[in-house]
């Protein structure tokens, strides 16, 4: 069972975790009397990841450990990640999901045909933090691209009644847009602002398929 393994790994160790707390971390408490052979993809996934932290180390390879995992696991799992980090543990982790580099990751490297490619903070990488943003919202029919102000350091695309405002001046474009709204008594309805994802940045360095 889920326990009996947990107990068994722990006693190759000097100073391991609690079985239970790991139990915990990993969310099996319900599954913690059931035999391994019987468990799901995703829960034998777990126990792999419990298995490996039940000796509680100091480094942690996790080789792509929230494969097979639902969306609800996966951010538990983020936050067990989360705790190791904040307790000191150096964590080394291979993954092929983007928004869990994102989030986890204080150094990413990316890797290309064996080589690193680029390696940086999630933030700074590839330029993330001076790559400007994407402004889109949407006009009233009655509007029509002559109607827009002057947007200084921004290249605006309109489609429709659909615009989109590539900028590296966010705030300055944002400004000058919020007022001529306001002016104009104009709503940009489904305003929003959005940044090149790591997902981009990834896809940039290593070539789009």
């Amino acid at each position: 069972t889920v326990r009996e393994l947990l107990s068994r790994y722990r006693g190759y160790y000097p100073a391991p975790r609690s079985v239970e707390e790991t139990i915990a971390l990993v969310g099996l408490e319900d599954k913690r009397d059931t035999r391994a052979g019987r468990l799901s993809g995703g829960q034998q996934r777990r126990l792999d990841v419990a298995l490996a932290l039940i000796g509680d180390p100091e480094l942690i390879f996790l080789d792509e450990p929230t494969t097979g995992f639902d969306p609800g696991a996966r951010r538990q799992f983020w936050g067990v990640i989360a705790d190791l980090r904040d307790l000191g543990k150096t964590v080394f982790l291979t993954t092929h999901y983007m928004d869990e580099a994102q989030a986890l990751a204080d150094r990413v490297a990316i890797i290309a045909s064996g080589r690193i490619v680029a390696q940086d903070t999630p933030a700074r990488l590839g330029g993330r933090d001076h790559a400007g943003c994407e402004i889109h919202f949407r006009l009233p029919g009655s509007f029509e691209e002559s109607d827009l102000p002057h947007l200084d350091d921004a290249e605006a695309t309109v489609e429709g009644v659909e615009v989109r405002v590539r900028t590296a001046a966010e705030q300055a474009t944002l400004w000058t847009l919020l007022g001529w709204s306001r002016e104009r008594g104009v709503e940009l309805a489904g305003l929003e602002v959005t940044r090149p994802t790591l997902e981009d940045i990834y896809l940039d360095l290593v070539g789009r398929p």
